[in-house]
């Protein structure tokens, strides 16, 4: 199935997009908006994705945000007694509603993000257990990625006689006979998937099942993704060593409207490769609504966060979310300072228009999401999804945004830490 939704999937540039999920941005044409979900001839969709302490945060934000633009309406259930669960590599996240909440809602999925001991908090949860247990019963879709399927679904019985597949830490624990070793597996109503890197296949495939191979292919284009899932294209300028004597020290903003999937790939994946990452949000609230309701909690203001120097600084990309760190007064002097001490920043998706705006890309090539390119004034690499030159890098945005985060990984770290980083992640690491 996952040949299926990839060979669909077509490659030409995605249309626009917003940070805004105002009632005017839902009215806007798809042709200059990626916030905007899809409209489908079936009836909306319900989903439920739980999470939990030490839940896998790439795994749970993609699989809500790339239903979300399918047009499900998915709901985020916290196991634990309060709504905000810190993620496996610390990034702190809100769920709209606790899982008791939950105990007597019909579901058209049911899918379970991965992580530990994420992991073990869901396979805890008596009231999740119902809910799934129930969903397989009635032959309604299910599944689960990473450490799921071992540590929960193998727990409860709810793999007898399918296929699965797991994280390859995870697949001696799974029955030799029905264990394989693919990025994703369906059978019948369960799929499972091996992690964060393998997390775009699986949430395609629960958009392919729900809605059908248009929609997954149309979801798959305003994504980014990749004929086949091949790797984007990486160009270099100026080529300078990025290695430092002490920890790197990286300060991320965000801001509300922010693009949720490219804010926690970003730091998840550096604060695996044992990176120092701020996340300060330039709102009055630390709390901030990312541009698919996603609520997500920096770990200070970005008032608090310009007492230091930062050894990068990276801009998310979410047009509405860009504007607004584009107009923070605090996060321009950084930013200022950050070029005039010739250190490191870059921007994703819509950042990079930000950038420019603020006189920081002047002499430089770079690029950015199609719909905000031609506001970059200098040059642009044609056909590069990630661009470094010198101590600036900039990418085209979500489908984009593992290997953006791993090229920096791979410049701050070498090849060694990469690679292995990638195997953790269940991710084609790219050694060019």
């Amino acid at each position: 199935m996952a040949d299926t939704i990839f060979r669909s999937l077509c490659c030409a540039p995605p249309p626009g997009r917003t940070g805004k999920t105002t009632q005017a941005s839902r009215r806007a044409s798809r042709s200059t908006t990626l916030a905007t979900p899809l409209t489908h001839s079936t009836s909306k969709k319900k989903v439920l994705v739980p999470i939990g302490l030490g839940t896998e945060e790439m795994e749970a934000v993609i699989l809500v945000d790339v239903l979300r633009r399918a047009g499900a309406d998915v709901l985020v259930a916290s196991v634990e007694p309060e709504l905000q669960i810190e993620g496996s590599s610390g990034t702190k996240l809100v769920a709209d509603t606790s899982i008791s909440a939950c105990a007597n809602e019909m579901f058209d999925l049911v899918a379970l993000p991965g992580g530990m001991p994420g992991s073990a908090r869901l396979r805890d949860c008596q009231v999740l257990r119902r809910i799934i247990t129930k969903q397989a019963e009635d032959k309604k879709l299910y599944g689960a990625i990473c450490a799921a399927p071992a540590v929960v679904l193998m727990s409860w019985g709810l793999m007898k006689r399918k296929k699965m597949t797991c994280h390859p830490a995870f697949m001696s624990k799974l029955p030799t006979f029905w264990a394989v070793q693919s990025n994703l597996q369906v059978s019948g109503e369960l799929t499972t998937s091996r992690g964060p890197g393998t997390t775009f296949e699986f949430a395609l495939s629960f958009v392919q099942q729900l809605f059908g191979d248009k929609s997954a292919a149309d979801v798959g284009e305003l994504l980014m993704m990749r004929l086949g899932g091949g790797r984007h294209l990486k160009k270099e300028f100026n080529k300078i060593d990025w290695s430092f004597d002490q920890t790197p020290r990286v300060l991320v903003p965000i801001a509300n409207g922010s693009e949720e999937m490219e804010v926690v790939m970003l730091v998840d994946i550096l604060r695996r490769a044992k990176v120092d990452v701020v996340v300060a949000s330039v709102e009055k609230c630390i709390q901030v609504v990312a541009s698919q309701n996603t609520n997500i909690v920096a770990d200070k203001s970005i008032g608090d966060a310009s007492e230091h120097t930062y050894d990068l600084i990276i801009l998310p990309g979410g047009a509405g979310g860009s504007e607004r760190l584009g107009k923070s007064k605090v996060l321009k002097k950084l930013l200022k300072e950050q070029k005039e001490s010739g250190r490191i920043y870059g921007g994703i998706c819509s950042a990079p228009a930000i950038l420019q705006k603020h006189g920081l890309l002047k002499d430089k090539i770079a690029t950015a999401h199609p719909s905000v390119i031609n506001k970059l004034t200098g040059q642009v690499a044609d056909g590069a999804g990630i661009v470094i030159d010198g101590n600036v890098i900039t990418c085209q945005g979500l489908g984009t945004v593992m290997d953006f985060s791993m090229n920096i990984v791979l410049k701050l770290f070498g090849h060694g830490r990469t690679r292995s980083l990638a195997e953790g992640i269940v991710f084609e690491y790219d050694k060019s």
